[in-house]
């Protein structure tokens, strides 16, 4: 197979997986219609969450990871799709686990804060600090890590690299493990600002294509500081101000579940 078709091979891939994250925020957008948007807005059942949650990655961060799935397509040197489909699988999984931990974390500090995270009262300070928290984050060795093997992620390929279709789900889920590193704060940023609503949803998924995919790491990397930093003082100042932010309704920053 000559240069040229390998090259088309791999945009094709590339073109497949957006395809399936246009897909996956058309789905999305179907499944949120109605739903509120603030922060604290109730998850509904676990499992109808879950299904959410992984078509929201997909739809996030597979525009992200495509160009690492057709790097590893490329370095199999096999036809067909059997083998990215399953890398993509594993790095699904990963966030699908994240969103269950997620998901029992909201659980646990509803039940256990309760009133005290009503809007007016803890609400907006801890909607703030969480945004502070993403901010500072972005600064840390870790993150600087993690968005090494994201950015960079032939190294990560031959250093983990497994044969077959099971090696392929192994390695997709390590990756998936080093983006999760990368970019939990700002999957914790998302929950401040309203984890249904899909304002926020693009603008979480633009800073981190922005971080994984611009060439200049480091306007990438502080910008996205820089609106995190300027989103936790807005919410905290002049919450009606931030465009998009939805503040919660009656005040409470917890609906029931």
């Amino acid at each position: 197979m000559g240069l040229g078709d390998a090259a088309r091979r791999r945009l094709g891939l590339v073109a497949l997986l957006v395809a399936v994250a246009a897909v996956a925020w058309w789905s999305t957008i179907r499944s949120m219609d109605g739903m509120g948007a603030s922060p604290g807005t109730d998850l509904g059942a676990l499992g109808w969450f879950v299904g959410v949650w992984i078509v929201m990655m997909a739809a996030m961060m597979l525009p992200a990871v495509s160009p690492t799935v057709a790097l590893y397509a490329r370095m199999t040197r096999e036809r067909g799709l059997m083998r990215p489909v399953a890398f993509t699988g594993g790095y699904l999984v990963v966030w699908g686990a994240a969103g269950v931990a997620a998901y029992a974390i909201f659980a646990l500090g509803k039940r256990v804060l309760g009133p005290d995270l009503a809007w007016h009262s803890g609400g907006r300070w801890v909607a703030g600090a969480l945004l502070a928290a993403a901010a500072v984050y972005e600064l840390t060795p870790l993150k600087n890590v993690c968005l090494n093997k994201c950015r960079s992620p032939f190294g990560f390929l031959l250093g983990t690299w497994r044969d077959g279709v099971r090696g392929a789900t192994e390695m997709g889920a390590k990756h998936g493990m080093w983006c999760l590193g990368c970019c939990w704060a700002l999957m914790l940023a998302l929950f401040a600002l309203g984890v249904m609503s899909l304002v926020w949803m693009a603008v979480v998924a633009a800073l981190i294509t922005v971080e994984k995919v611009l060439p200049w790491r480091r306007i990438a990397v502080w910008s996205t500081t820089g609106v995190l930093l300027a989103l936790a003082v807005g919410v905290l100042a002049a919450p009606d101000a931030v465009p998009g932010f939805v503040v919660p309704a009656g005040g409470g920053m917890m609906g029931g579940m």
